[in-house]
């Protein structure tokens, strides 16, 4: 029988629990939703579906690079609490997740959940998370990762776990794109240059300016310089190239870049738990201290 989508909603909306598990369930009794909730029951899930609908907030970004230092992958690990997140068992489930995503270098997220645990063993990451969830009694999410290999230097930067930056950069040198990496994890930037910030979002902003603006009552013609010099002052704050380099503000990372004939072609910055609704704490200033001294 043919699961559909809206099969799945049904039963998610049901139980809470998660789309793959509402999915296998309704395929082990094809398609029969109380059949399907008796099953998950069966099999154990139910606890840690109960704990599904928590909020995890706190937890770990994990960075692991290759020997080589020619791939690197990171991810990010909920829980619900900040004790957890330090227990043993959740440090222990991130290790080897990390390993598991180095090694196999999943195309995207329910791929790497449906990663065996260990290699050439049965039992998934996403079965030993339920396992976890069931043994520590907190909600445990691997809510997201990235994979990355290159001929190019590797730059990796960890705040205490709670920040977590790779870098790609063509020419320089390790202790460059280590500091570049630092940059992004301190200042976080949008993007690398002017020319990978999405046209939508240079618009969006446009309009902001020009509406501020026009409220000077001033002519067109000088609203519309005003408009280009604040975009030009947005565009640099946002931007990798155009940010004053954290170690040392008085030339920008764009110059510093230039001198040492290199090139960040892309960076990637994880903070644990942000768009995700919890007590607000400034990761970002912290490290920005550390960097500066200040």
């Amino acid at each position: 029988m043919q699961i559909t989508a809206a099969m799945v909603k049904e039963l998610r909306e049901l139980t809470g629990a998660g789309m793959m598990e509402c999915k296998k369930a309704l395929t082990e009794v094809e398609g029969d939703i109380q059949a399907a909730i008796e099953w998950m029951r069966k099999n154990g899930l139910s606890k840690a579906d109960k704990k599904a609908g928590r909020v995890a907030a706190e937890g770990v970004i994990g960075i692991l690079v290759a020997d080589d230092r020619k791939s690197a992958c990171m991810i990010e690990v909920n829980s619900e609490t900040d004790f957890v997140a330090r227990g043993e068992d959740f440090q222990s489930f991130v290790d080897q997740v990390l390993a598991r995503t180095l090694a196999e270098k999943p195309d995207d997220l329910e791929a790497l959940l449906n990663t065996s645990y260990q290699q050439g063993e049965e039992g998934s990451i996403e079965a030993f998370r339920k396992e976890l969830v069931s043994k520590i009694g907190e909600n445990i999410q691997l809510r997201r990762f990235v994979v990355l290999s290159t001929d190019h230097l590797v730059g990796v930067y960890s705040h205490n776990g709670r920040i977590g930056v790779l870098v790609e950069m063509q020419g320089g040198d390790e202790d460059l794109v280590k500091d570049i990496a630092m940059h992004v994890a301190a200042s976080k930037p949008v993007c690398v240059s002017e020319q990978d910030m999405p046209e939508e979002h240079i618009a969006r902003e446009k309009e902001i300016l020009i509406a501020q603006a026009k409220q000077s009552d001033k002519p067109d013609d000088i609203v519309e310089k005003m408009v280009a010099g604040r975009l030009k002052k947005y565009l640099a704050e946002v931007t990798l190239v155009g940010q004053p380099f954290v170690k040392d503000p008085d030339q920008s990372v764009g110059k510093l870049l230039k001198s040492a004939s290199a090139e960040v072609k892309a960076f990637w910055r994880f903070e644990v738990g942000e768009g995700i609704e919890k007590k607000e704490e400034n990761f970002a200033d912290e490290v920005m201290q550390q960097v500066t001294g200040n």
